[in-house]
């Protein structure tokens, strides 16, 4: 097994961290929350020969989620993820994309597989553990990989603050507890990749994030 290697492929007007994870040996991967701009995201794949298996989503969301089913049309591969939780989400893509003024073209998302807590997903040797975390999205999900002691919160934190919780089926208390109880019991030393912005270490959140003191 190669080692766990991530790249981040910032999207659309909303500056969403798409993100592929692939091996350094093997370059078999996924591409995590595809929002949009898929000829870009293509564009890396091929330009760094990585070979990507399927398409993770985090939550349900347009900057999330807005270029999910052309990615899995030009990759043939499955779409896994969020919680089911968020499939009304998924199913108003498009009116997501009217609210915001969006006139490139999004399509409704219809995963192929909804994840609950405590699911493994992987891709070669690299494994997931998945994390139902409720309050920026009802189905918002983590991909956690234990052993590069690393994770994918989307947008249940950022460095130095929280994700919204002002959009429909948002939920402050029920984020916060996301984050206490489930991610930073994880470890101080784990990293992260947001959905927004860089990214950070649970235990510099857990010291100096002000919505988390």
């Amino acid at each position: 097994m190669g080692q766990l290697n991530a790249g981040v492929v910032p999207v659309t007007a909303f500056q969403q961290n798409c993100t592929i994870l692939f091996d350094m040996d093997d370059r078999q991967g996924v591409v995590v929350d595809p929002g949009g701009d898929i000829e870009k995201v293509l564009a890396v794949l091929k330009d760094n020969a990585i070979n990507a298996g399927a398409i993770w989503i985090t939550h349900g969301h347009i900057d999330h989620a807005g270029g999910a089913m052309e990615l899995k049309e030009a990759l043939a591969v499955e779409i896994i993820g969020p919680h089911e939780a968020d499939r009304p989400l998924l199913a108003n893509l498009e009116k997501q994309a009217k609210h915001y003024g969006i006139t490139d073209p999004v399509r409704n998302c219809v995963p192929d597989r909804f994840l609950s807590e405590g699911d493994t997903v992987s891709f070669g040797q690299h494994a997931f553990e998945v994390f139902h975390c409720p309050g920026h999205a009802p189905g918002h999900v983590v991909y956690y990989n234990r052993a590069a002691k690393f994770a994918h919160v989307g947008d249940v934190l950022f460095r130095g603050s929280v994700g919204r919780t002002d959009l429909p089926g948002g939920d402050h208390a029920a984020l916060i507890a996301s984050i206490k109880d489930k991610l930073l019991p994880l470890g101080d030393d784990i990293g992260f990749i947001c959905g927004h912005g860089p990214g950070g270490r649970f235990g510099e959140e857990r010291r100096s994030n002000p919505f988390l003191i």
